[in-house]
């Protein structure tokens, strides 16, 4: 396994109008963080040199025009085009997400290729980021596409985990969107990282219900009944810990989510509106279920606040740990599931 300080963390830099530059920069002013992980961010040293400048931050960034001339200790920046761009903050331009795209796709050509061990973007405007060649609503999506595996949207803080069965679909198209086999896959997913990825031999999961009060015997809708129900028995059934499901309105509010280790919502607002409030500036949204490590600050581009010098970095640096501690976690039970013993020491 790789020294922790030899960990090398991709950063993608998304929508460079909004904060993201800004907290990535921020994170490794603190030059502890170094020994944490090696950082190359995929941009221009150009770029990042003016959003250095803009913010009058005293830190060294090391130019790099290929993965192999990283330097262990340094903040490293990739250069993935060579013009200078121009940076208005706080504004949504087309052109600033091409350069969002161009820094993703380099980051995670070079996740597939493990020339980077995990993957931290910085949030992206999900509008401006569209065109011919890039059609995804969101990272997760593309990432879904480029990576192997089933991916889930995870959040975590702490203790609290919040996985999604539907993510970003229109409310409407919600409950078309849930079947037998998306439960069932998406739970599974949710269970084996929990095992890989938090250490947690016998996870406890809990699912929330589709319609309000669980549909109240059918009279506010049967997807509960009819899909979510059964489905749920069945996993039971073979063995593993899964309860529901609940209604949504009151699970949060009562505390129940502590008893469990991860919570699984059937819509993107069931679940990141109760998770935002409890964990908010401390959050990380991550990709579970892939074959890479993805991870996220819980925010996106705040454009109301980008080049004031006012974004908070709590997020990022969250994300940046959580993608270091994964990683660390899955090659140690690579390691355990070669000794059954050892295995069955691990948290319960």
């Amino acid at each position: 396994m790789k020294k922790e300080e030899n960990i090398i963390v991709g950063i993608s830099i998304g929508d460079l109008n909004g904060i993201g530059a800004e907290v990535a920069l921020n994170t490794f002013l603190d030059s502890r963080m170094l020994e944490f992980c090696t950082p190359v961010i995929f941009a221009s040293i150009k770029t990042m040199s003016f959003v250095k400048n803009h913010f009058k931050l005293n830190i060294n960034l090391n130019s790099i025009n290929t993965i192999n001339q990283l330097a262990h200790g340094k903040l490293n920046i990739l250069n993935c085009w060579k013009e200078s761009v121009t940076i208005n903050f706080g504004e949504e331009d087309p052109k600033i997400g091409e350069y969002a795209i161009k820094s993703l796709e380099s980051a995670t050509k070079a996740l597939k290729n493990e020339e980077i061990d995990v993957l931290v973007t910085a949030p992206i405007n999900k509008h401006n980021i569209q065109s011919e060649t890039f059609k995804f609503p969101g990272h997760t999506d593309y990432l879904a596409k480029e990576l192997e595996g089933n991916s889930l949207m995870f959040m975590v803080s702490g203790d609290l985990r919040v996985g999604l069965l539907t993510d970003h679909v229109p409310v409407a198209e919600v409950s078309s969107h849930i079947s037998a086999d998306l439960i069932t896959q998406k739970i599974d997913t949710v269970y084996k990282s929990l095992q890989a990825d938090f250490k947690i031999n016998k996870p406890k999961i809990a699912v929330l219900g589709i319609n309000p009060h669980t549909g109240d015997n059918g009279v506010i809708g049967t997807e509960d009944d009819t899909v979510m129900r059964p489905t749920l028995k069945k996993i039971k059934e073979k063995g593993m810990l899964v309860y529901g499901p609940y209604a949504a309105d009151s699970f949060f509010g009562s505390d129940n989510y502590k008893n469990f280790d991860a919570i699984i919502a059937s819509y993107h607002d069931q679940g990141l509106i109760p998770f935002k409030t409890l964990s908010f500036g401390q959050g990380v949204n991550f990709t579970a279920g892939l074959n890479r490590v993805r991870t996220s600050p819980d925010h996106g581009t705040a454009y109301e606040i980008a080049g004031k010098g006012k974004a908070d970095n709590g997020s990022f640096k969250e994300a940046l740990f959580s993608a270091i501690s994964i990683y660390k976690n899955r090659n140690e039970f690579a390691l355990l599931k070669k000794n059954p013993l050892a295995f069955s020491k691990r948290k319960i």
